[in-house]
């Protein structure tokens, strides 16, 4: 089953830019759309706000499907809940296309080559008017072309001192560039093991979804919270 997902919110890429950025992609990748699948909103909502979302994610568990988004952000405007999406997605083995991306997400993929799409989504503060650079805004960094083996290295547990060894670069400033990028976070939030990364393989990246984790968890404490009573 493939579905076109997309998301009608104010101020957001409008339902015919992103149903022709998916069908445009459809088209050139020989991919067949059965479904198309539209969410609505008055605004921006928190993603533990959209049931109908959760609905379909949880949808997703049994059978072959593929869901087609014209951008990552269609799926979140936050990075940490476009994670959580994507880690039920890849738990319940789905295929993701990003189309803008063209990139396929899925249980086979290299997820390094999805950490610099997550990091060009994260929410950067709105620019205030005046001289200079914006504050909040990243320049560029020599350690740009660093990213993917930093990022290797960092989900290898390997720490600062150990990566600046490597690179042959100075500890203070690499430390500085990691905190600023956020890079821990972004690791540490993906889960991913080491051995899955070297593999390029990330089989068993979750056994439960996270939207079923939460649920669980909150059964639980409500059994603690009656046993106690």
């Amino acid at each position: 089953m493939v579905y076109a997902y997309m998301r009608q919110v104010p101020n957001f890429e409008n339902l015919g830019s992103q149903k022709s950025t998916i069908l445009a992609f459809a088209h050139q990748q020989g991919i067949d759309i059965d479904q198309e699948v539209i969410e609505y909103a008055k605004k921006d909502l928190l993603l533990d706000q959209r049931d109908e979302f959760e609905q379909f994610l949880l949808s997703l568990d049994e059978g072959d499907y593929t869901v087609l988004v014209s951008s990552l952000n269609i799926l979140s405007t936050k990075i940490d809940e476009m994670v959580k999406v994507i880690n039920c997605m890849l738990s319940h083995d789905v295929d993701l296309w990003v189309c803008d991306a063209g990139l396929l997400i899925n249980k086979e993929s290299h997820m390094l080559e999805v950490f610099p799409l997550l990091e060009k989504h994260r929410e950067k503060p709105k620019a205030r008017l005046g001289l200079g650079r914006p504050k909040g805004t990243k320049s560029s960094s020599k350690f740009d072309i660093y990213h993917s083996q930093i990022m290797q290295m960092l989900a290898q547990k390997q720490n600062t001192s150990a990566i600046a060894r490597t690179l042959d670069v100075s500890r203070s400033s690499l430390k500085d560039y990691i905190a600023s990028r956020g890079l821990k976070t972004l690791v540490e939030s993906m889960g991913l093991a080491a051995e899955n990364l070297a593999d390029k393989n990330v089989d068993n990246i979750l056994v439960v979804c996270p939207f079923e984790a939460d649920a669980l968890a909150k059964q639980e404490g409500d059994r603690n919270g009656s046993n106690k009573n």
